[in-house]
């Protein structure tokens, strides 16, 4: 049976530093002793409908849940090096929350933190909102399902991700990410998975002007793209686009086809190009030109 700590008030350095086996319940950290580190190095405990206005609260966290809770923009970095914790139905406003933590469940929270989840190893997302700057910089082995994702310059070098049944209103996103398959979802901005590997699109909407440049192994399956100008430029793709692309520029390699096609762009390459534009429904095949 765990312990108890209910209805109290701490706020300062470290008041419950490696408490192990506790349930925290009903409590307040903050104060004018504004101390950090409140629940550092705990292990095994539950905190529960509680509210955090000091920085740096849940670092070195073993086995451990936050539930109901609220962090306020005081609360910097609240998770940092933490291992298997699940987070849930929480509000969450302090910058840079997770930082090379492992194993974590984010699951019905509303997060506003710049700086979301940098260098994490299997993070789990589901039914979720966050808003972020350069969200999940550099994690791996990460799953998602069902968020609302806003901000700029997200997915960026990671590896190894799966979304499904999101929105992302984002930009520069997947840049340098290796891995990725997005299922089921729409996803706005502009400069979308420039210089990815192995990005996988699959009955999504896409929005934005020059997307998805200097791909590696790009694939869209059943997709649509909208405002998308300049698209695919020195890519290794395979697409199939429902609907109109407003244009493509020089695919390095691969077949692209859609419903029609405003412009296909093939001048002033610096590479060598060989991809070919199939448009649908018409007697035109296009073969790009072969460009040295």
């Amino acid at each position: 049976m765990k312990n108890l700590i209910a209805n109290q008030t701490f706020n300062e350095e470290r008041s419950l530093y490696n408490i192990k086996n506790t349930e925290v319940l009903n409590c307040k950290f903050e104060g004018p002793a504004d101390g950090e580190s409140v629940l550092k190095e705990c292990r095994g405990i539950n905190v529960v409908n509680c509210s955090f206005s000091l920085r740096y609260p849940l670092w070195h966290a073993r086995r451990f849940t936050l539930e109901d809770s609220f962090m306020d923009e005081k609360t910097r970095a609240p998770l940092w090096y933490s291992f298997d914790g699940k987070l849930q139905n929480n509000i969450i406003n302090g910058i840079k929350c997770l930082r090379e933590c492992k194993h974590i469940l984010v699951d019905n929270c509303k997060i506003e933190s710049p700086e979301f989840g940098w260098k994490c190893k299997g993070v789990k997302i589901t039914n979720s909102t966050i808003d972020s700057m350069y969200f999940l910089f550099e994690s791996k082995d990460v799953e998602i399902d069902n968020l609302s994702m806003s901000g700029k310059y997200s997915f960026q070098y990671m590896k190894n991700v799966h979304i499904k049944n999101s929105t992302l209103d984002t930009k520069d996103a997947f840049w340098h990410s290796k891995n990725v398959t997005v299922e089921d979802s729409v996803v706005k901005g502009k400069y979308l998975g420039w210089f990815s590997e192995n990005l996988t699109f699959i009955n999504c909407k896409i929005t934005g002007t020059q997307p998805l440049c200097y791909c590696k192994n790009l694939k869209l399956i059943n997709c649509t793209m909208e405002d998308t100008d300049l698209s695919f430029e020195y890519s290794d793709v395979e697409a199939d686009i429902k609907g109109h692309i407003v244009s493509v520029k020089n695919p390095k390699s691969g077949v692209i086809a859609a419903d029609s096609i405003g412009e296909i762009v093939t001048e002033k390459p610096v590479i060598k190009c060989s991809g070919k534009v199939l448009i649908r429904n018409s007697n035109e095949n296009i073969c790009l030109k072969k460009c040295v």
